[in-house]
């Protein structure tokens, strides 16, 4: 069979699904495929009911022969170079550290179309930026060692080679990465440091969370240190710095949340989704489009030298100018 003849792949209606839709009945059968792809093939036409192009709507009777035209799976997604703007604060022939915008994702991810998931991210803008990245982490992730929340701005280190990949990735594993962040959190710490030692796992109702209340999860430790405490028209909150020793998803933002005090703009764990001040109508609200959560430092051995390296970066201006917002209504 040539190359570019389309596919064709056979079923048999089975009697039981007599009355079900069409679209329901191929998701079902299909377990490999997700529904969008499904309704996809309808739309395009690649799927015939006993020789004849069907809607996703049609009723089964039961004993048809359902054929589909062309793969069922599409075809993996590749990362491809975009011409986005990118701080590059450190680079070399072996890895490079950028300084990541908040509201940009590291990569793309899996549960939209194609365009929507790769548009726009990191490593879009790494290929075009830095054209060399290692290829362990795959097509869609390529360079990438680990990762930031899309809402989290600050430093991440990007490998350009195989090798380079393999012992950052050993180095993160064995918390050889001293990784530094500062946030603003709701409220007022009791103390002026401790150390959240909790395990994390996904929430059992709301997957997008995270959750330090199931056993069973992974094991996370992070150690805060009070920056300064503001206590205004706004009510109170704490500048922090937060130093991780593991990376697990969310780390920080659920382990400041499991203290009662959620990082500011965080709504998915109980921040406010804007601040009102104390007494109404005295000052405006404020609005953080974004969690107050930045990468500030990362620090760990040369991949291929072992010359330690220390890479730093301020607060962005967004997030300075909120704090500013704050310290204003004091005066």
């Amino acid at each position: 069979m040539p190359d570019d003849e389309p596919q064709l792949r056979q079923l048999s209606v089975p009697d039981e699904a007599n009355g079900q839709r069409l679209d329901l009945f191929l998701a079902q059968t299909l377990n490999e495929v997700s529904r969008s792809r499904v309704q996809l093939l309808l739309e395009q036409g690649s799927v015939l009911i006993d020789g004849k192009q069907a809607k996703a709507s049609r009723k089964l009777r039961g004993g048809e022969s359902i054929s589909i035209l062309g793969d069922p799976l599409p075809p993996p997604l590749r990362a491809m170079a975009e011409a986005i703007p990118l701080e590059i604060v450190y680079e070399d022939s072996d890895l490079a550290v950028v300084n990541k915008p908040a509201g940009m994702m590291v990569h793309a991810g899996s549960g939209a179309t194609e365009d929507a998931r790769n548009r726009g991210t990191l490593v879009n803008a790494l290929l075009h930026h830095l054209r060399e990245l290692s290829s362990a982490s795959g097509p869609l992730r390529p360079g990438i060692v680990h990762r930031l929340d899309k809402q989290t701005s600050g430093l991440i280190v990007v490998a350009k080679n195989d090798v380079a990949h393999a012992r950052l990735s050993s180095m993160f594993s064995r918390r050889q990465v001293r990784k530094l962040y500062i946030a603003l959190v709701q409220g007022d710490l009791a103390q002026d440091g401790g150390t959240v030692n909790a395990s994390i796992s996904r929430d059992s109702i709301r997957r997008t969370r995270m959750t330090t209340r199931r056993d069973g999860g992974r094991a996370a430790i992070s150690h805060w240190q009070v920056l300064r405490r503001i206590r205004g028209p706004y009510g109170s909150f704490t500048l922090v710095s937060v130093r991780i020793e593991t990376g697990r998803t969310h780390q920080i933002r659920v382990h400041m949340a499991s203290l009662g005090h959620p990082v500011v703009g965080d709504t998915l764990y109980g921040a406010s989704s804007s601040i009102a001040p104390l007494v109404k109508g005295a000052f405006p609200q404020l609005v953080l489009a974004r969690n107050f959560l930045h990468a500030a430092e990362l620090e760990f051995a040369h991949p291929g030298t072992g010359e330690r390296l220390s890479l730093v970066s301020n607060l962005p201006a967004d997030l300075r100018e909120f704090m500013a917002q704050l310290a204003n209504a004091l005066k």
